[in-house]
């Protein structure tokens, strides 16, 4: 393929995924190592104050590829309060040309309703501004069928480019120690992102339901099982777009594995390991639509610390959930 043809492809592409980007959200596959980001619920529901790191490399192979990364601090407020607090940023690059930014606020409440099964509700603020560089757009007016992109275009922007406002969404978990759920509401005022000037876009309801168990295998009436298998769903709905995921954790020691599928998208195959302090995970998607051999698929890193603090009362129980 000449160097016309390749940079014809990639604009292309690249126009498609700017415009795929304005109406859904951006996701990682490491679902429960950015907890925050899934579930606002999920703040404050660890042992101790923790910080999470996650970056994700979408479709690399392609010029108009997704890069998004994201950082969040959780913990309890107090030694036996039911309460939790939680900071989300998360910043994604779609196609080199699209920028979303989002910065969250996040509260949380624990709810003992037995000695073995409590409920979590979270809600969250965001801030977002999302801008696009209109300069690495290409249009069709620009080409010459022999020497390529060699013309001024006469599309102009209708604005600046730039577009901000406040968001909101919530959650709730339940959980035992042998299994969770989950259920969070993002978006849930459908905040107006068009970056065109008088223009109305709504970002739309992003709905979100999770839940899994936890099977502890090879496990005796004297010694805790370190060995588990753990299957889980999640599903998710936003405007016209749906996915399933299916997938199963192994858990042996310190070192976690899994799979899931994502329906008609792709296989995601993970390892991590995880310490009483850190826990570091790595996942990569196999593509198995059309844009297979075009994508080189997708690359998930993520880390995570745990600082030291006082245990709580066994009645703030924490969830027993996978983690990565």
């Amino acid at each position: 393929m000449n160097n016309f043809l390749l940079k014809t492809l990639t604009s292309f592409i690249a126009l498609i995924l700017c415009t795929s980007a304005l109406g859904q959200d951006a996701e990682f596959s490491q679902f429960y190592s950015n907890p925050l980001y899934l579930n606002p619920a999920f703040a404050g529901s660890n042992n101790c104050p923790r910080v999470a790191l996650n970056y994700r490399n979408q479709w690399p192979a392609i010029s108009g590829s997704f890069v998004t990364q994201s950082v969040s601090y959780d913990q309890r407020l107090g030694y036996n309060k039911g309460a939790g607090i939680g900071l989300l940023v998360t910043n994604d690059i779609a196609a080199k040309t699209l920028n979303t930014l989002n910065a969250s606020a996040i509260f949380s409440y624990h709810f003992a309703i037995t000695r073995k099964f409590a409920i979590r509700v979270g809600f969250q603020a965001t801030y977002f501004q999302k801008s696009l560089d209109w300069n690495k757009l290409s249009f069709s007016d620009q080409i010459d069928s022999r020497r390529g992109f060699v013309y001024t275009t006469n599309d102009v922007p209708n604005g600046n480019g730039k577009k901000d406002g406040v968001d909101f969404s919530g959650g709730i978990l339940g959980f035992s120690e042998k299994f969770y759920f989950g259920f969070a509401a993002h978006h849930v005022t459908e905040p107006n992102e068009s970056l065109v000037l008088s223009k109305d876009t709504k970002l739309p309801l992003k709905l979100t339901g999770h839940a899994g168990a936890v099977i502890p295998l090879r496990k005796s009436r004297y010694r805790k099982s370190t060995t588990s298998i753990s299957p889980n769903i999640l599903y998710r709905n936003q405007g016209s777009f749906q996915q399933l995921n299916l997938g199963v954790y192994i858990n042996k020691g310190p070192l976690w594995t899994g799979v899931w599928y994502r329906n008609g998208d792709a296989f995601i195959v993970l390892v991590g390991i995880q310490t009483d302090m850190i826990r570091l995970g790595y996942s990569y998607d196999v593509t198995t639509s059309q844009l297979t051999l075009a994508t080189a698929g997708s690359h998930e890193v993520s880390f995570a610390m745990n600082f030291t603090c006082k245990p709580p009362r066994r009645k703030y129980r924490t969830i027993s959930c996978p983690s990565f």
